[in-house]
C-alpha cells in the first residue's frame, strides 16, 4: 500500500505517519519503496514472524521445532 492509502484508515497527519514509518523501517519491519511522489510500504513479514516466535517463546507459549513454532497446550484452572 503506498503511505497515502494508508493514511486513508488512520486519524493522523501524514507526517506523524511518515514518523512512525521511519521507525518501522529502523527496526527493519517494513521495506519502502519511492515512485515518483508515492512511497509503497511492505511487511517484512520473516522479520515479523520470528519475532513473534521469539516473543512466544519468551513468554512460554510455545517451543520451536525445525523453524516452526509448536504451540504448548495450556489448560486454564
Amino acid at each position: 500500500m503506498t503511505a497515502g492509502q494508508i493514511a486513508e484508515h488512520f486519524d493522523c497527519a501524514k507526517p506523524t505517519l511518515s514518523a512512525h514509518f521511519a521507525v518501522l523501517r529502523e527496526a527493519d519491519l517494513v521495506s519502502s519503496e519511492k515512485a515518483g511522489t508515492s512511497v509503497t510500504y511492505s511487511l517484512k513479514l520473516s522479520v515479523l514472524e520470528d519475532a513473534l516466535l521469539s516473543f512466544a517463546e519468551t513468554v512460554g507459549v510455545g517451543v520451536r521445532s525445525g523453524g516452526r513454532l509448536k504451540l504448548a497446550a495450556r489448560r486454564l484452572k
